[in-house]
């Protein structure tokens, strides 16, 4: 991690792009941002190692093959506990704040209640981020300089490959810890992958990347726990041949949980990725086409 001043003078994603983009599949990574604001740590009660773990550490360096083999891949700078971008703009909660949100603001997720908002006040074992409350110009500030930048960044992306190429794709990544806490108990797969339960991308994208895991040795699951987020479900239309599939993966599999360092199995992990990758890119574009186009066809 580094600890930076502002994101004013440079933008908070890094875009990578081929030198000649030939699949039409964008690679994202929102929450592996490790850049974290100096004030930010000055007003957090937790030490840094707790802040961190709730970063999808090193899952943008586990997908950056994308980039070689065609695809460009966006990854935020900032850290998921200093701003969310896989939530709406404003799901915000008014528990951490000394003045009044603005009415727009959706004060009632479910993901606000549990303190997981597009500004978190929890992270991990629900612990509390901030000392003390904060001014809701501060919330607004992330949301302008960090959410919104990030969002457009991704936008022109999906919508320069659709131009290019007729159809677009996303592939969101993220990290899960390797015991995951349910209802139910608790539960332990190598990946899962979310489409909405069929809503966000065209069914065979998803089962490209389940048989590939699977045929390689993995444990993976279909859109339980995690069927998507907010990116998932807002970019994701299929009708439209705009798709959007979310990857969790096992952050045992690639790192050490406690001290964040990269294990063993990390090149395994990214060799898996690189494999599921080339499997997605022989997909035929007319599969993913929009319903309309398919039709006429």
């Amino acid at each position: 991690m580094d600890t930076v001043e502002s994101f004013d003078t440079a933008p908070p994603y890094d875009l990578l792009v081929p030198i000649t983009q030939t699949v039409p599949f964008v690679f994202g990574s929102p929450h592996s941002g490790t850049s974290y604001p100096r004030n930010f740590l000055e007003a957090s009660q937790l030490s840094t190692l707790d802040l961190r773990r709730s970063e999808d550490t090193y899952v943008d360096r586990l997908i950056t093959p994308s980039v070689q083999k065609g695809a460009p891949m966006i990854t935020a700078r900032f850290p998921r506990c200093y701003c969310d971008v896989n939530r709406e703009p404003y799901e915000l909660d008014p528990r951490m704040f000394s003045d009044a949100l603005p009415a727009f603001a959706n004060t009632a997720s479910l993901r606000v209640a549990g303190g997981l908002g597009t500004v978190p006040r929890v992270v991990g074992d629900r612990q509390p981020i901030y000392r003390r409350k904060l001014p809701v110009a501060d919330a607004m500030e992330r949301v302008e300089k960090l959410y919104k930048p990030y969002h457009s960044a991704l936008r022109r992306a999906l919508a320069q490959t659709h131009v290019r190429f007729g159809a677009s794709v996303l592939v969101d990544c993220h990290s899960m810890p390797s015991l995951i806490r349910t209802s139910s108990g608790t539960l332990s797969t190598d990946f899962v992958v979310g489409d909405r339960f069929g809503a966000s991308c065209a069914p065979q994208i998803s089962e490209t990347i389940v048989d590939v895991l699977r045929d390689l040795g993995f444990a993976v699951a279909r859109n339980k726990p995690y069927a998507g987020g907010f990116i998932t479900e807002h970019y994701g239309r299929p009708d439209k041949g705009i798709h959007a599939v979310q990857l969790e993966i096992n952050r045992g599999l690639y790192m050490n949980e406690r001290t964040l360092l990269p294990n063993a199995g990390f090149n395994a992990v990214m060799d898996a990725l690189s494999e599921t990758m080339d499997a997605l890119f022989l997909l035929d574009v007319e599969v993913l086409a929009p319903v309309d186009r398919a039709a006429a066809e």
